[in-house]
């Protein structure tokens, strides 16, 4: 969609904002938008069952966070969770395999789109119930620091995600035991299809986490320069032994809460309007201005459409699980056992 672009703001202070480092952030974005582009089409295509949530607009909270971290640290996300475990380093073509419910899938075929999970790069996983994702991930941050690790853990929420009690839950005790936990709230606006503010007392997510006594930061997600320089700050602090920190980052889901959604709920025009603060334009143009050449910038969305489309053939010539497997991998087979 040809959109005017907002620019986004310099790089603040003398931190690694140069231009390489940020192209190669923005070929990350590129290939999350390619990813969840495709896997709206598998649903069309009638190739993944269930409903696939796309973060198409979000991209550069994902990479902003996840380029700063290490590959032992940890992730937790949510049903809108394509884009966190590409940024985390997850393989595109078993995600793909996942989604069409093939062997090689990243759950084996059998977790589809809300169940990603790649151990080997940090990303434990997402659960598509609002809230459960902030325990979870406050279990792995305790983990970590009974243990003893050098690592932290980040969570993704939704804005609507704040109005659930486990939210209060994990954030209280992450404060009280002092973890190594950064909690990312991407504010898109809408808690499915329903205005978030309309049924959200108070000043928000930050004011929320701040009755916690958390330090919280609102940025622009989506200006990717805003995102990268607010994650390290409060990375570094959680590295530092400052405990739990909050980023709450403003961004706008371009597309509906699932695949089938018409965005009726929405007002004329306001989709079209948000498109022209789409982070992937707004970084593109920065990097422009910035002295990378257009050839790289357009052969940076092409090898991301080209490695997608990659994915796309090699899941549907996987083969299905055998039918034998459907009960393995799960905590207890038959009886429950005693003793």
């Amino acid at each position: 969609m040809a959109t005017k672009k907002a620019k986004s703001a310099a790089p603040a202070g003398d931190r690694a904002n140069a231009p390489q480092r940020i192209l190669g952030m923005f070929k990350t974005m590129c290939l999350i938008r390619e990813f969840e582009e495709a896997a709206h089409q598998s649903y069309v295509d009638g190739f993944s069952a269930g409903s696939i949530h796309q973060s198409i607009g979000q991209e550069a909270v994902a990479v902003g966070v996840c380029t700063n971290m290490r590959p032992t640290d940890m992730i937790h996300s949510n049903h809108r969770g394509h884009g966190h475990a590409i940024a985390k380093g997850a393989d595109v073509t078993a995600m793909m395999k996942e989604l069409f419910g093939r062997v090689g899938g990243t759950s084996g075929g059998k977790g589809g789109s809300m169940h990603i999970a790649d151990f080997s790069v940090g990303m434990l996983g997402a659960n598509g119930i609002l809230a459960d994702g902030v325990t979870m991930g406050v279990g792995a941050a305790q983990a970590v620091s009974i243990k003893g690790e050098d690592r932290i853990v980040g969570v993704f929420v939704g804005d609507g995600t704040t109005n659930r009690g486990p939210f209060y839950e994990g954030l209280n005790w992450a404060k009280v035991y002092h973890l190594p936990l950064l909690i990312i709230c991407e504010d898109n606006g809408y808690a499915s299809s329903t205005v978030t503010k309309v049924i959200t007392a108070g000043g928000g997510p930050a004011v929320r986490a701040r009755a916690f006594d958390i330090p919280a930061v609102t940025v622009d997600g989506n200006d990717l320069l805003a995102v990268d320089q607010a994650a390290g700050e409060l990375i570094a602090k959680i590295r530092n032994g400052e405990g739990p920190q909050f980023l709450h980052a403003l961004t706008y889901r371009n597309k509906g809460h699932i695949s089938r959604d018409q965005l009726k709920y929405r007002a004329p025009g306001e989709t079209e309007e948000k498109w022209k603060t789409e982070p992937i334009g707004r970084i593109e143009s920065w990097l422009a201005e910035n002295g990378i050449p257009a050839a790289e910038l357009s052969g940076a969305r092409a090898e991301a459409k080209a490695r997608i489309a990659a994915a796309w053939e090699a899941a549907k010539a996987a083969p299905h699980p055998d039918p034998k497997n459907a009960f393995t991998d799960i905590q207890d087979n038959g009886a429950p056992h005693h003793g």
